[in-house]
């Protein structure tokens, strides 16, 4: 059966960032994932995942200046200090929280995000993250306009351009299905390269169990090729993060 973590920029929102982990292990999740861990310090962190059980199964590098919209620096020309000083960050979270994955943001088309800068910015980072995986996440146009990598199929050629075997797919299904659809064909043809994934439904990013895609379904494709990594919940709750987690049972999966 598929292992969940809950997302704790998008979920339990309802109570601050620390007192989310609580939250989290009480709704019976085993893992937690977050888009800005930078929003305590990662000795607190640590402390509320030991305390509550809980895995650190994701964490983002940092997205760099929120005023100008930026959502990552690694294909960033002439920002390669700024990126290298956003991977060292990010691994010093993940050192604190023994967290094994980290989904390394771009950065949009519009600041000059560039392929070969995004390639030897990875291939330098790889380097220096020793037992920790680093995530290409291709994003979808709507919910990130300019994103710079929006196709699988790309993902897929800077992964392999860069040839190091510490870095890998971050595969959401929301992402997929609003930029290109085929999910469970796409699934099938990039195992090889996943090594986390992420749900939401699409059109509205909510729960995994309305909307346009069989989760049900997908789930068990998913428990099926055998992959051992974690699922990350990363939807926006359509009415409280508790009262939407009934999706779990209407699936057919459990949260931990």
């Amino acid at each position: 059966m598929p292992r969940f973590a809950a997302n704790l920029s998008f979920l339990f929102t309802e109570v601050p960032f620390l007192d989310r982990f609580e939250a989290a292990a009480k709704a019976g999740f085993k893992a937690v994932e977050s888009t800005n861990v930078y929003e305590a310090p990662a000795n607190e962190i640590a402390a509320r995942l030991k305390a509550n059980g809980l895995t650190m199964a994701l964490l983002n590098t940092p997205a760099g200046n929120a005023e100008m919209g930026e959502r990552g620096l690694a294909a960033l020309p002439g920002r390669e200090k700024d990126f290298d000083a956003a991977v060292a960050s990010a691994l010093r979270y993940a050192e604190a929280t023994d967290c094994r994955r980290i989904h390394v943001l771009a950065g949009v088309v519009h600041h000059g995000a560039r392929w070969a800068t995004f390639v030897a910015n990875l291939a330098r980072a790889a380097k220096t993250a020793t037992g920790v995986d680093l995530l290409i996440e291709p994003i979808n146009r709507r919910d990130i306009p300019g994103y710079f990598v929006n196709k699988t199929k790309d993902a897929r050629s800077v992964i392999h351009e860069v040839g190091a075997a510490n870095v890998g797919l971050q595969f959401d299904l929301y992402h997929r299905q609003v930029e290109e659809g085929d999910v469970a064909t796409a699934m099938a043809e990039f195992a090889p390269l996943i090594r986390h994934y992420q749900v939401a439904s699409p059109p509205d990013r909510g729960e995994p169990d309305a909307g346009e895609m069989n989760y049900r379904w997908l789930f068990q494709q998913i428990d099926a090729s055998g992959f051992g990594g974690w699922v990350g919940c990363e939807y926006r709750p359509r009415a409280g993060t508790v009262a939407g987690l009934k999706w779990a049972e209407a699936c057919g999966v459990a949260l931990g």
